[in-house]
């Protein structure tokens, strides 16, 4: 199976006590180290916190169909990237028993779950939601950069008999983003907070399948409103 093993992480640690954690998972094809180089060279510096650090695993090289059975740095396998398609759904759960020990370990570290935000850009995003709300539903928050779910995921099947409350999602999209569009987004959004996830999602005009300096703004500001220094220093 893939992505047994432990998975490589490459780790910003944070400028002060650790109190909290971030968890970025990359889009398909790229590597931790990857895309917080590319958060790096967007925002001129690297995306770090007080008293947050933030862990950017690397997803284990396994075939991708999309890419005719290549190998590929891939949370998941899929048939196509198409919201139409039924989803992978055994390397998707076999993934997030692999990231749960990446939480797991937080955990052992003395951060509890509500103090850990889960995200990623597109498929990372994508494997975030199916992370933490089939799985994590205890942590503090979710976040999906160019992200979509199927139209018949898995993630909608598992909030239709939920009852507790769940991680608030931030979502955030390029309106001409020609790889996972705009639609789709907004799609999974939307079906999101009908099944009671507080959502927020903000549309970037004429922007790509890529990262934009103002939308990583938002999202640190977002990461730092839930997962405030003030809360973890009440609780000592």
């Amino acid at each position: 199976m893939a992505g047994r093993a432990a998975l490589q992480r490459s780790v910003v640690s944070p400028a002060g006590r650790h109190r909290a954690s971030v968890i970025l998972l990359h889009g398909s094809g790229d590597t931790g180290p990857g895309v917080r180089a590319w958060i790096k060279q967007v925002l001129n510096q690297d995306l770090v916190f007080q008293h947050i650090k933030v862990i950017y695993p690397t997803a284990p090289a396994r075939p991708y169909t999309p890419m005719r059975g290549a190998l590929s740095t891939v949370w998941f396998d899929r048939w196509k990237i198409s919201n139409e398609c039924p989803e992978h759904i055994e390397t998707i759960d076999s993934m997030c028993q692999v990231l749960t020990s990446v939480i797991d370990d937080e955990v052992k570290n003395g951060i509890s779950k509500n103090r850990i935000i889960l995200g990623g850009f597109s498929m990372g995003g994508g494997m975030a939601m199916h992370l933490a709300y089939r799985y994590h539903q205890d942590v503090a928050g979710v976040f999906a950069l160019s992200s979509f779910l199927n139209k018949t995921s898995a993630v909608y099947q598992a909030l239709q008999k939920n009852e507790r409350v769940l991680p608030e999602l931030f979502q955030c999209h390029g309106t001409a983003d020609e790889l996972v569009l705009h639609s789709w987004g907004e799609e999974t959004n939307k079906m999101l907070n009908s099944l009671g996830v507080a959502t927020s999602f903000h549309s970037f005009p004429n922007l790509n399948h890529e990262l934009h300096k103002t939308e990583l703004e938002k999202l640190s500001s977002w990461i730092v409103k839930k997962l405030p220094v003030e809360t973890a220093m009440s609780n000592e």
